[in-house]
């Protein structure tokens, strides 16, 4: 008999006013006996909606079918079809708008916890040292993967798995793309990162790091060491800014500069060789994700006061519920209708504070969000000494203006079809290179995409 309990089993997690100083875990994941009472929730439906909801097509009624029987190993199996990076998902993807949207049981009570299902079978997985990875026999072709962010290890597993030759390119010292640089690791350890990718190479996929794709080889150049296809899920790692006055002033950071210092090199340890600044009062313009992110760490580094300056509604916040939610728990104090106009500095540069206008909403805007119009004369400054900007992010450039015949779109996002076919024969493309900054999931779903259109072009070719 299913468990009709009308609500999804909580998430045991670290209490706000400890786990806002210091860098753990937030979430502490389900115990085998929750995960099973939660599985039993599922009513393992014959048309399986969520299916449908999630972008890499993991069989989630079969999995949450083991997971209820208490076979995990088999659980994971099922997933590790569909997925690389399960523990990653099931900590990152945003499930809510996604799989359980789609749920029946969430038409009337809550959906089925099909995150912490996911993250409770792969943690589980990854928590056995005996865990074997088969190696699939080498059918003799090459491909080159230009980034080791979500999208280029989903792209390199899936073709592992087929038998290519795969080495992953990737710029940074470290494998992981966004996922080491991008996401706390207060939402996503680090360790959890290494391990998925342990498992990829376990598969025999090749990672060659410091390798800045553009500048130390050209696409051109990996073609002609004999890789029939290449993937490109660069990612989109350039910064954009407000253009208000004070932008440049010590103390103030792009998200990706300090969410980078932060996570990958862990300037919040004191024996970091990167420090960043403890800052007593902080100003994070921004509603998305990145923007919780940042401002969460700020407050972890041992910020007086943080605030989150979004120039929209609550209601138009495109953060997570869940980010926004554990923001507030955390002491995050949330300016929201506001918009900087200029930060302020002293003699020297330091920054002393930001302006700020009060805005309205008007009507709606081409995203169909109501657009953020000003208030006249309700200007007023925030005693702030130091500013994070998490407004967006675009592609980088390199790649694109060192590639002849590879076509870009206005905002320097790569141009791919819907297989991840770009505007040169054998070069694909997904993620955040061509949607621009998006979910950990959706560039997965690329990945995926474009590993199967690989696989046609080079089988196709005898």
């Amino acid at each position: 008999m299913p468990n009709m309990s009308p609500n999804k089993h909580p998430m045991p997690s670290q209490d706000p006013m400890v786990r806002n100083r210091n860098f753990k875990e937030v979430a502490l994941g389900y115990t085998a006996e929750i995960a099973v009472e939660e599985a039993e929730r599922c009513l393992n439906c014959k048309n399986r909606p969520c299916v449908g909801g999630c972008p890499v097509q993991i069989r989630i009624p079969d999995f949450i079918q083991e997971v209820a029987k208490g076979n995990f190993d088999g659980a994971y199996d099922i997933i590790a079809e569909s997925s690389s990076l399960p523990a990653v998902c099931g900590r990152v993807c945003p499930q809510e708008t996604q799989c359980e949207s789609k749920c029946v049981r969430g038409i009337k009570t809550e959906p089925v916890a099909i995150g912490r299902l996911e993250r409770f079978v792969a943690d589980y997985h990854n928590a056995k040292e005996d865990a074997v990875v088969a190696r699939p026999e080498p059918n003799g072709h090459k491909v080159a993967v230009v980034g080791s962010g979500p999208s280029g290890l989903t792209c390199a597993g899936d073709l592992a798995k087929k038998g290519y030759d795969v080495t992953v390119f990737e710029a940074l010292h470290v494998a992981g793309g966004v996922l080491v640089y991008g996401i706390p690791e207060f939402r996503l350890p680090k360790a959890i990162v290494s391990k998925e990718v342990d498992t990829l190479k376990k598969l025999g996929v090749k990672i060659e790091t410091n390798m800045v794709i553009g500048k130390i080889l050209s696409i051109d150049e990996l073609l002609e060491n004999g890789f029939e296809a290449i993937f490109i899920g660069s990612g989109a790692g350039l910064p954009r800014f407000m253009n208000i006055p004070g932008e440049n002033l010590k103390g103030v950071y792009s998200a990706n500069e300090f969410l980078t210092r932060v996570n990958l090199m862990k300037a919040y340890q004191d024996t970091s060789t990167t420090p960043i600044m403890h800052a007593r009062k902080v100003a994070v313009v921004g509603g998305g994700n990145v923007a919780m992110d940042a401002a969460r760490s700020a407050m972890r580094l041992g910020a007086e006061k943080v605030y989150v300056v979004y120039r929209r509604s609550e209601e138009e916040l495109p953060a997570r519920r869940e980010e926004f939610e554990h923001a507030k728990e955390e002491g995050i104090d949330f300016r929201l209708l506001n918009n900087p106009t200029e930060i302020l500095s002293d003699d020297s540069g330091n920054v002393i504070g930001m302006t700020c206008i009060r805005m309205e909403l008007g009507e709606p805007d081409a995203s169909g969000r109501r657009r953020p119009v000003e208030v006249p004369g309700s200007e007023f400054t925030l005693d702030v000494d130091c500013v994070i900007i998490a407004i967006g992010t675009s592609p980088n450039p390199l790649i694109s203006s060192t590639t002849e015949g590879l076509a870009t779109e206005r905002h320097g996002c790569l141009v791919a079809d819907e297989n991840g076919l770009t505007s040169r024969t054998a070069i694909y493309a997904g993620g955040d290179a061509v949607t621009g900054a998006a979910t950990v999931i959706l560039a997965m779903g690329a990945g995926k995409t474009a590993a199967k259109s690989i696989d046609e072009y080079i089988q196709s070719k005898g």
